[in-house]
Formats: structure tokens, sequence, C-alpha cells
């Protein structure tokens, strides 16, 4: 039986960047939600040299880039910061 994904959770300053892009990038950026969601671990460590930052993650396509963090206990996804260069 497959785990239910994540729950995602967008801080207000990731909302901001949100509200400011382009419809097709954002579609980009649930589309890579919904795969972190579903595989919160399968997307690159935000700093590799801290041990303890192993829920600290990043995703990028293309010229757009996301931070989240994992919250174990709840089964969440806290999304930092969005970053689109366009």
């Amino acid at each position: 039986m497959t785990e239910a994904p994540h729950a995602v959770r967008i801080s207000s300053q990731a909302a901001k960047a949100l509200d400011t892009l382009p419809e097709h990038v954002e579609d980009t950026v649930w589309d890579v939600l919904d795969a972190a969601a579903a595989d919160p671990w399968g997307f690159h460590q935000w700093n590799e040299d801290d041990p303890e930052g192993a829920d600290v993650r990043y995703a990028s396509v293309g010229q757009m880039s996301l931070t989240y963090w994992i919250n174990r206990p709840l089964r969440r996804l806290t999304v930092l910061n969005i970053v689109w260069l366009g």
C-alpha cells in the first residue's frame, strides 16, 4: 500500500512570489510540488555539508527553483522560497 502524499504549505514569502509568476510557471511550481509531496526526499538536499539539514530540499526546473522543508512528524512540506529567473 502506498502512503498518502505529504500536505503542502506555502510560506508567506513564497506565496507572494507565487502570485507574481506567469501562469505557465505557476503550473510548473504545482507540478514540482506534486512530485515532492509524493517523494519528499526525491530532490536534492539544500546543503549537503549540513548533517542536520537533510529535511531542507530544493527543486529546479528550467529557470524556476523552490526550496522546501520536510516536517516529518506532521507529514508536511513547507515551501520556503520560490525563485523564477525570467
